[in-house]
């Protein structure tokens, strides 16, 4: 298969360096970043459509993929693949799902978790939406670029699988921040603490695997000053989209929803921007309680 990678940011290159270690022949293509030497530069997306079996794209923005989606679709081969590794919105994957369609083009949205050192190492999760063609014909590269990927179903569902993990992992990291600060008043030692969290009920993957107190469990961001190995921008992208949906569906999600307004403070009033989404717990050391 010939591949091409539209979206040439902080996980799209690593990506597609990956394909190329494993011997596919590789076309990028971006209109910001420039195309990294050991990649093939293709001069337009569409050029890049025309050239390749299965069409990459990692974009930032439902919007975005639409358009490019809308530009580069008359031009994919019939039965050649997108394969959107976007997080956007279910509804506007569903659409271009659709579109791909009525051009004979197979699409699967999947959404990845691991973030850029997962990209990097090939240690990716993909959470796949679409036909099991698709996923059959795709399974060598997750194999590559991940360690592991799920077929969730149809279109859409890889999308709705990103949406809901990370609304669980916002919240679930909240009321880890929480734990320790308060931990902190009543005068718990943090070490203390981890030891019987990580091994008790409290037990979670923010915890356990993530920890946003520095100098405690396997190292994260926290020991980094809390550079972001996944920033707490776009964990509020994340919650957004997961609110976004169940509004959508009438769900009725109270924790997400507090969750996202809590990220919104963070990150737009507060100096959560640039920051690790774990960062919270800082802020929430420095607060005093407010009772509502």
């Amino acid at each position: 298969m010939k591949i091409g990678v539209i979206g040439l940011g902080n996980m799209g290159v690593p990506m597609a360096r990956n394909l190329v270690l494993a011997g596919y022949e590789v076309r990028g293509f971006d209109i910001v970043s420039p195309c990294p030497k050991d990649i093939k530069a293709a001069k337009s997306a569409v050029e890049l459509s025309t050239l390749s079996d299965v069409v990459i794209m990692m974009l930032p923005s439902g919007s975005i993929v639409k358009e490019v989606a809308d530009e580069i679709l008359p031009n994919m081969a019939k039965g050649s693949i997108l394969l959107d590794c976007s997080t956007i919105d279910v509804e506007s994957t569903r659409l271009v799902a659709e579109t791909a369609t009525n051009y004979g083009v197979l699409m699967a949205d999947a959404p990845v978790s691991g973030g850029v050192s997962g990209a990097v190492a090939g240690t990716l999760t993909f959470m796949v939406g679409g036909s099991a063609e698709a996923f059959s014909t795709l399974k060598p590269l997750f194999d590559i670029m991940g360690q592991k990927a799920v077929h969730c179903g149809d279109s859409g569902n890889g999308q709705a699988a990103k949406i809901c993990n990370n609304m669980i992992l916002g919240a679930t990291m909240i009321v880890t921040c929480e734990a320790f600060a308060l931990a902190d008043k009543l005068g718990l030692d943090r070490e203390k603490m981890y030891d019987v969290v990580s091994t008790s009920s409290g037990y979670s993957w923010s915890m356990n695997a993530y920890c946003p107190a520095p100098d405690i469990g396997p190292i994260s961001p926290a020991d980094n000053d809390y550079k972001p190995g996944f920033s707490a921008d776009l964990m509020l992208k994340d919650l957004r989209l997961s609110q976004q949906a169940a509004k959508a569906v009438d769900a009725d999600t109270p924790l997400g929803m507090h969750a996202t307004s809590l990220y919104k403070t963070f990150v737009e009033i507060e100096d959560g921007q640039g920051k690790d989404f774990s960062a919270m717990l800082p802020r929430f050391s420095k607060k005093t309680r407010t009772d509502t």
